[in-house]
């Protein structure tokens, strides 16, 4: 059983990955690498001078890997409600997790498919998001979303800051008080 299931590795779904693993939360992240990232340059996301879509994906990816979360090439075709959280199903897996965050990108079709309410997006070329509050719930306790799935722009920047949003949501919940993950620089 995981704490979380992320589906979606761009931005937003591994910058979750990678605060719920850092945080001790067995996490596991299905991708099935159809990330509109991945066609992107960057030039404007902070801390990086310039870098492809497919290097900041692959870094991303890495970074959660870092931290133990288990990375799955798949497709999730359903999920549904179990007694202790979800069954979170690829193609050929089944998955059971106590929270599931939405990071789909561009991608509804699941989210509604399993009930998840959705609305017309307000980005250009988006013409549909999922409906969530301001911490990322959306209409079925337990699940959650974020990046452009759940209607922020675009931008990576701004998609990997809304996925660790939730995820900080997802641990408070977790644990039963607020999470807070800063690092101290160490000195000699």
């Amino acid at each position: 059983m995981y704490d979380i299931a992320i589906i979606g590795a761009g931005p937003a779904g591994a910058s979750a990955a990678i605060f719920t693993a850092k945080a001790g939360k067995k996490t596991v992240l299905i991708d099935n690498d159809k990330s509109m990232t991945k066609r992107a340059w960057i030039e404007n996301h902070y801390g990086v001078m310039e870098t492809t879509g497919p290097d900041l994906v692959e870094t991303g990816k890495k970074q959660a890997a870092k931290f133990g979360a288990e990375l799955v090439n798949g497709q999730v075709v359903n999920i549904q409600k179990s007694e202790t959280g979800f069954q979170v199903e690829t193609e050929n897996q089944t998955f059971e997790a106590k929270h599931v965050i939405l990071a789909t990108g561009v991608a509804t079709d699941l989210a509604e498919k399993i009930g998840v309410k959705t609305k017309p997006g307000t980005e250009p070329r988006i013409k549909t998001i999922i409906d969530v509050d301001e911490n990322g719930r959306t209409n079925i306790d337990g699940i959650w979303a974020a990046g452009t799935a759940a209607g922020v722009s675009v931008h990576t920047i701004i998609t990997a800051g809304d996925g660790a949003k939730v995820a900080i949501n997802v641990i408070s919940e977790l644990n039963g008080e607020r999470y807070v993950d800063h690092d101290v620089l160490k000195t000699k």
